[in-house]
């Protein structure tokens, strides 16, 4: 099995890369899927979650109520940790959980987008980082998301800055160019992540 760490910059393309790269095979195991599906009502990360910030960042339909949630942990760090620290160990042991499920031959692809931002680096056997330029980035949330220039960048600058994650990258995604131009590249690098999982198999004996 080879353990791959996927991230890139919110706008850089992760969720089409992901798409093709289980297309070809790959086990995605999505961190962002898994933190939702986490704090989901009945669950116990839930319930941590009300213990922690009070019944406030419910909805009257008792699921939690994400922007509001939002505004209460994005400008404050001490915050934001004690959120993290319900959510994050629940992320984990799902990941590994869905890990295990795969088969001794997998390429298992974990979706992790705050990667470099949480040194998690050393959990995978290599990383694969997916690169756009900010002007990109910039652009494709305004033009595709719909977000104000301010939002976008106020978000773009509460993660890793490009040198922050090519620093951890292995192998490295250019998504600077149209969508046409993705799917070469992905397959390239899915060859290349087969290859070492064989080789790996391989050396093991």
């Amino acid at each position: 099995m080879l353990k791959v760490g996927l991230t890139g910059g919110i706008g850089a393309g992760k969720s089409e890369v992901s798409r093709l790269l289980s297309s070809y095979g790959a086990v995605i195991v999505d961190a962002d899927k898994i933190a939702r599906e986490v704090v989901e009502p009945g669950t116990p990360g839930l319930a941590a979650v009300v213990a922690e910030f009070g019944p406030d960042i419910l909805t009257p339909g008792g699921t939690l109520d994400r922007p509001k949630l939002g505004g209460i942990v994005f400008g404050d760090p001490e915050r934001l940790k004690a959120l993290n620290a319900i959510v994050h160990p629940r992320v984990g042991a799902r990941s590994a959980e869905l890990e295990s499920l795969a088969g001794d031959d997998a390429v298992v692809v974990h979706d992790v987008p705050l990667l470099a931002e949480n040194g998690l680096a050393p959990l995978y056997d290599l990383v694969v980082v997916i690169d756009a330029a900010p002007a990109t980035q910039l652009d494709r949330l305004v033009r595709l998301r719909g977000m104000t220039e301010a939002e976008a960048r106020s978000r773009m600058a509460a993660q890793a800055d490009r040198e922050q994650r090519l620093a951890v990258a292995d192998l490295v995604i250019d998504n600077d160019g149209p969508l046409e131009e993705l799917e070469p590249r992905v397959r390239e690098v899915w060859q290349e992540l087969v290859r070492r999982e064989r080789a790996s198999r391989t050396a093991a004996g």
